[in-house]
């Protein structure tokens, strides 16, 4: 399920500001990196089962191995973990009330540290 306007899609921003910045957030980009593009996530672990926030980049200026990306955000994703296949993201997904909000809250938070190191010409 996609989390819509929240502000995050129009975000181009340094990498390392997006490493620490995501990282005061709990979002992990951990390995899930190439070349050029990333995904951070937010774990969550719940009685209904293991989901993930997740944001994506991409860049189209550097280089994520050398850190000198400038990375453009898509737009926030949550996804339930089914072992032994991945995460699904699908619009059937029951995803319960207090994650949601717990995801717009952290996407929120976001977005505004992020601003200050928006690159995108408006």
């Amino acid at each position: 399920m996609y989390f819509e306007n929240t502000g995050i899609e129009d975000i181009v921003a340094d990498l390392m500001i997006l490493d620490d910045i995501m990282l005061e957030h709990d979002l992990i980009r951990g390995g899930q990196w190439d070349y050029e593009r990333v995904t951070y996530d937010k774990k969550y672990v719940l009685k209904e089962g293991t989901f993930y926030l997740r944001i994506f980049g991409y860049t189209t200026d550097g280089d994520v191995d050398r850190r000198d990306a400038i990375m453009n955000l898509k737009k926030p994703v949550i996804g339930k973990h089914y072992y032994p296949f991945g995460v699904e993201y699908g619009e059937d997904e029951h995803f319960p009330k207090s994650l949601l909000k717990d995801c717009e809250a952290t996407l929120k938070a976001v977005n505004e540290a992020l601003q200050p190191y928006n690159m995108k010409k408006v």
